[in-house]
């Protein structure tokens, strides 16, 4: 099993929900209103006067077969939409409850 940690631009919601459920992922955890910048090109979303934006998030536990396609979906939607900022990191899960 894997952990992914999705973010994103929180207008692209329903679209990164959609893409992960198209995959057959049921569970996942949501956080709404995180604030952050990309470290390369990324610019602010802090939910504030001077960086309105904001990104949410999807944290959610698959299968090891599932993280490649998944993550590969998400580039392609990045590639198509540079706006979305979608960052995607997986790792290792050593024990699950």
């Amino acid at each position: 099993m894997k952990a992914l940690f999705i973010v994103y631009n929180q207008a692209y919601g329903d679209e990164i929900v959609g893409l992960v459920e198209s995959f057959g992922q049921h569970g996942f955890t949501r956080f709404d209103g995180v604030g952050g910048r990309g470290s390369v090109s990324g610019i602010p979303h802090l939910d504030s006067h001077a960086w309105p934006e904001y990104n949410d998030a999807l944290l959610l536990m698959t299968e090891d077969d599932k993280v490649r396609p998944i993550l590969d979906a998400l580039k392609a939607k990045d590639e198509e939409t540079p706006d979305l900022g979608i960052r995607a990191f997986s790792w290792n899960l050593e024990q699950i409850l």
